[in-house]
C-alpha cells in the first residue's frame, strides 16, 4: 500500500485537533482538582469513573445496577483525606392537626411553627471512592422503621448499590416538638393519632434531598476530631437508678451524666469550612409538653446558631455550611437543670418515686434554667453551641484511615445472652411496665402512675385484661421484676405493637466508629457499650478508636438501661422493652459488628431477618375539611393590623384570615409561612431579613369551626434590628372542595401594612 501523505491544510487541522484535545483534558483535570466532581456526567455504560462498592447479590437481591441509577460523578483520587459532601434540606412536615411526637400526650397537637426542622446529611468516602458512608441527623423525635425502609428503598432506586443499609445511618435528634405520624407499629401509630402519609412523604423527601445535595457536593477534604466536656447543661433525671450500678464502676466517673462531646470539623483541601457534627448526651425537652409550636428544641437552636454564624448573609436553613448536633446516649439525661420540684409547693421531689407529698407524681416536674421554656431552650442551646464552637476551632487531630461499615437485622425478642462462660439468659418479647405510664419529670403523664413501681395493680390489670387480653406467664416471668402493664409483644391487632426485628450498625471513618443504636441508652449503658466496642476493636489491632454513640437510629425501641438500673423500674427501665438483659444483648451484637470490621469479614456476616412493611395503617383521626374565609373576606386579609411604630425589643404582631397550614405540607408552592421584610431606599425594594425558620419569628394557627381559622405572626424585634420601614408577609394554602369536584390545594398570600422600627 502506498504511504499516505497529508496536505498542509490536513496537517494544520490534525495539529489543531490535538491541541484542542490537550486543552480539554487539562481543563477537565483542573475541574477535578478544584471541585472533585463533574455534574451531569452521563454514564455511557463504562464504569471507569463509577467508584461504587458493589454489594453481593445475596446481600442486596433487588438492587438495581448502577448504570440504571443516578450516575456517580467522577472523583479526583490523588490526595490525602476523604471525599466529603454535606447537605441540608427541610423536613418539617405538618405544623397543624397532628400530634407532636415525644411526650405521647393526648391533645398536644401542632398549632404553628417556631423553627423549621431539617435533615442534615454528611457523606464521607475514601480517596479512590471505593468505600463510603453517609450519616444523616434529622430534627425529628426518632427514626422509625417505616421511615428508614422507605428512604433506603428510594436510595436504592436512585443510586443502585452506592448507598445501602450498612453504610447509611439515619439518626433522630429526639426533639419532642416535631410531628408524629411516621410509624408503622401500632403503639406508635396510636400515640401519633394515626399514620399521616402527608407528613411522612414530606420527611422522606427532605431526607432524600439532603443526601442528594451531599452526594452532588462531594469534594476532596479533610476531617478533624476533638473531644471535650460540656458543663452546666444536663442532670440525671433518674439518679437513684444510676446508684444501682456497682460502686466500683461509678467511681471511675466524675458525674452521673456523660459530659463529653465528640466533634468533627470538615474542610476542603483549601481549608474552606464545609460542615460540623457533634455527638452529645442531652434530651431535647427544654420545650415541655404544654408546647404546641413545631421546633427543633435546644440542639436545633445550637445548630441554628452555628449555621447562622458560618453562613453569614443567608437566611436560616440556607447557605453551604451544615452543622449537626446529633443525639447520643441521652436516656436518663435532662436539660432541666434546676431539677424536679413540686409545682404546688416548690419543694424538691428528687426521690426514687418522683412524687410530691401533696398531689403525688403529677405535681413533680423538672425545671429548666430560664424564665420559661423558650428561654430555657435558648440558654441550653447557646451553651451547647458555644462549647461546640470552641472544640471545633481547636480540632487539629486529623482523622485518617479506611472507611468501613457493618449492619445486621436482629430478632431482639430471641437473643441468647452469655452472662459468663457457663450461663446464658434470653431477651424477651416486648412489654412495657407500670412506670412507663408515669412519664418522667420532664413530662409527667397526668395519670396516677408512679415511677419505681414493681407491683401490679388489680384495677389496671382487670382493665387491661378486658380490653387487650391477658399477658402470658412467659412474658411476665421474662420481664421480672417489671410488672407488665402492656404485653405489646403479644398484641398484633391491627399490626404488631412493637418491632421484633431491629437494626444494629457501625460505620467507621479512620479512627472514628459511629455505633448506631436503635433507642435511648442511659448514661451507664452508653459507657458500657462504648468501652466494649473500643475493647473489641483493640483486640483485633484497631487501637485508640473513638466510639461515638449515635442515638435514635434506624428503628425506635424505647430505652436501654443496665441490668442493675432495670431492677429499680423507673420510667427508663419500665420502657426497656426487651427485658432485663437488653443491654447485654446489644453489647454482644455490636461487638460482633466491630470484630467483622476489624477482621475484614463483614462480607461473611448474615444480613439477618428482614423487617416487615405493613399496609393499611390507621388513618389520621383528624379529617381533612375545606377551608373557609369569613363572608366578605379573602384568605390572607389582615384582621388585626400591626401598629404604625415599634421599638427594638418589642413584638410586632399581625393576624390574617388563615387556612389550615397542613395543606402547605402537601402543596409546597411556598417555602415559608412568613417573611419579615425591610424597605431599602437605595434599591427601592423590599428585602427579606427573617423567615419562619428564624428564632425571632412565631407562626400561630388558631383553629375555628367549619373550616374557619386565623393565623397570627409575631416578630420579636431583636436589639440588632436596624431602624427603618418593615412589613410582614404571610404565605399559605387552602383546601377548596366543591360538590362533585375533587379537592384542590390553592396558594395565597397576605401582607401587613408598613410599620416603622425605631431605636430606644
Amino acid at each position: 500500500m502506498a504511504k499516505r501523505t497529508f496536505s498542509m491544510l490536513e496537517t494544520f487541522l490534525i495539529f489543531l485537533l490535538v491541541m484542542m484535545t490537550a486543552i480539554t483534558v487539562a481543563l477537565l483535570s483542573l475541574l477535578f482538582i478544584t471541585s472533585g466532581t463533574i455534574e451531569n456526567h452521563k454514564d455511557s455504560g463504562s464504569h471507569d469513573f463509577l467508584t461504587t462498592q458493589h454489594t453481593p447479590a445475596s446481600e442486596c437481591p433487588t438492587a438495581t445496577h448502577a448504570s440504571s441509577a443516578t450516575p456517580e460523578p467522577p472523583l479526583f483520587q490523588n490526595f490525602s483525606g476523604y471525599h466529603i459532601g454535606v447537605g441540608r434540606a427541610d423536613c418539617t412536615g405538618q405544623v397543624s392537626d397532628i400530634n407532636l411526637m415525644g411526650y405521647a400526650k393526648a391533645g398536644q397537637n401542632a398549632q404553628g411553627l417556631l423553627t423549621r426542622l431539617y435533615s442534615r446529611a454528611f457523606v464521607m468516602a475514601e480517596p479512590d471512592g471505593s468505600n463510603r458512608v453517609a450519616f444523616v441527623s434529622i430534627d425529628i423525635g426518632m427514626v422509625s422503621q417505616r421511615l428508614r425502609l422507605e428512604v433506603m428503598d428510594r436510595l436504592q432506586n436512585k443510586y443502585g448499590s452506592l448507598y445501602r443499609r450498612d453504610n447509611v445511618i439515619l439518626s433522630g435528634t429526639h426533639t419532642h416538638s416535631g410531628p408524629g405520624g411516621f410509624f408503622q407499629y401500632t403503639l406508635f401509630v396510636l400515640a401519633s393519632e394515626g399514620f399521616n402519609n402527608r407528613s411522612f412523604e414530606y420527611m422522606v423527601s427532605g431526607i432524600m434531598k439532603s443526601i442528594d445535595i451531599a452526594h452532588q457536593n462531594m469534594k476532596p477534604g479533610k476531617i478533624f476530631i476533638n473531644k471535650g466536656n460540656v458543663i452546666g447543661v444536663q442532670i440525671n433525671r433518674s439518679p437513684t437508678s444510676y446508684l444501682q450500678n456497682p460502686q466500683s464502676e461509678r467511681a471511675r466517673y466524675s458525674s452521673n451524666t456523660e459530659r463529653e462531646m465528640v466533634v468533627l470539623r470538615m474542610v476542603d483541601l483549601n481549608g474552606a469550612e464545609m460542615g460540623f457534627i457533634s455527638w452529645f448526651s442531652i434530651h431535647p425537652v427544654s420545650m415541655n409538653n404544654t408546647n404546641h409550636l413545631v421546633n427543633s428544641d435546644n440542639v436545633g437552636y445550637a445548630s441554628y446558631l452555628f449555621e447562622q454564624e458560618k453562613n453569614r448573609g443567608y437566611l436560616p436553613g440556607q447557605g453551604p455550611f451544615v452543622a449537626a448536633f446529633a443525639s447520643s446516649a441521652l436516656g436518663d439525661v435532662s436539660p432541666n437543670i434546676l431539677g424536679p420540684h413540686c409545682v404546688n409547693t416548690g419543694e424538691s421531689c428528687d426521690n426514687a418515686n418522683s412524687t410530691c407529698p401533696i398531689g403525688g407524681p403529677i405535681m413533680c416536674m423538672a425545671q429548666g434554667p430560664g424564665q420559661d421554656m423558650l428561654d430555657s431552650t435558648q440558654i441550653i442551646g447557646q451553651t451547647l453551641y458555644q462549647r461546640a464552637k470552641e472544640l471545633y476551632a481547636s480540632a487539629y487531630q486529623e482523622v485518617t484511615g479506611p472507611v468501613a461499615s457493618a449492619h445486621q437485622w436482629v430478632n431482639m425478642t430471641d437473643v441468647t445472652v452469655w452472662l459468663n462462660s457457663t450461663h446464658t439468659a434470653k431477651t424477651c418479647k416486648p412489654a412495657l411496665g407500670y412506670s412507663f405510664a408515669a412519664g418522667t419529670t420532664d413530662g409527667v403523664s397526668g395519670l396516677n402512675f408512679t415511677q419505681g413501681t414493681t407491683e401490679t395493680d388489680p384495677f389496671w390489670e382487670s382493665l387491661r385484661d378486658q380490653l387487650l387480653g391477658r399477658p402470658s406467664n412467659e412474658i411476665k416471668e421474662c420481664h421480672k421484676p417489671k410488672p407488665v402493664l402492656l404485653h405489646t409483644g403479644e398484641m398484633t391487632i391491627p399490626h404488631p405493637w412493637h418491632p421484633e426485628i431491629v437494626d444494629v450498625q457501625i460505620i467507621t471513618v479512620g479512627s472514628l466508629a459511629i455505633a448506631a443504636v436503635p433507642g435511648e441508652f442511659t448514661t451507664m449503658s452508653g459507657r458500657r457499650l462504648r468501652e466494649a466496642v473500643q475493647a473489641e476493636f483493640a483486640s483485633y489491632g484497631m487501637k485508640d478508636m473513638t466510639v461515638a454513640i449515635s442515638g435514635l437510629c434506624n428503628v425506635y425501641t424505647h430505652y436501654i438501661t443496665t441490668y442493675e438500673e432495670y431492677q429499680a423500674q423507673r420510667y427508663e427501665a419500665a420502657s426497656t422493652i426487651y427485658g432485663p438483659h437488653t443491654l447485654s444483648a446489644y453489647i454482644q451484637l455490636f461487638k460482633t459488628l466491630a470484630k467483622a470490621i476489624a477482621t475484614d469479614t463483614v462480607a461473611n456476616m448474615s444480613s439477618g431477618p428482614e423487617p416487615p412493611v405493613f399496609k393499611q395503617l390507621i388513618a389520621p383521626l383528624i379529617p381533612n375539611i375545606a377551608d373557609r374565609a369569613p363572608i366578605g373576606r379573602n384568605f390572607g386579609d389582615v384582621l388585626d393590623p400591626v401598629k404604625p411604630e415599634y421599638r427594638v425589643g418589642e413584638v410586632a404582631e399581625v393576624t390574617f384570615v388563615g387556612a389550615n397550614p397542613k395543606y402547605s405540607a402537601e402543596n409546597q408552592t411556598h417555602e415559608t409561612f412568613l417573611t419579615v421584610e425591610k424597605y431599602e431606599d437605595t434599591t427601592a425594594a423590599w428585602h427579606i431579613l427573617y423567615n419562619d425558620a428564624s428564632w425571632e419569628t412565631r407562626f400561630y394557627w388558631h383553629k375555628g369551626t367549619l373550616g374557619l381559622s386565623n393565623a397570627t405572626i409575631e416578630w420579636h424585634i431583636p436589639e440588632t434590628a436596624q431602624p427603618g420601614i418593615y412589613r410582614i408577609r404571610y404565605f399559605g394554602h387552602h383546601r377548596k372542595h366543591e360538590i362533585l369536584k375533587p379537592a384542590v390545594i390553592l396558594s395565597f398570600e397576605g401582607t401587613s401594612s408598613a410599620f416603622e422600627v425605631v431605636t430606644t
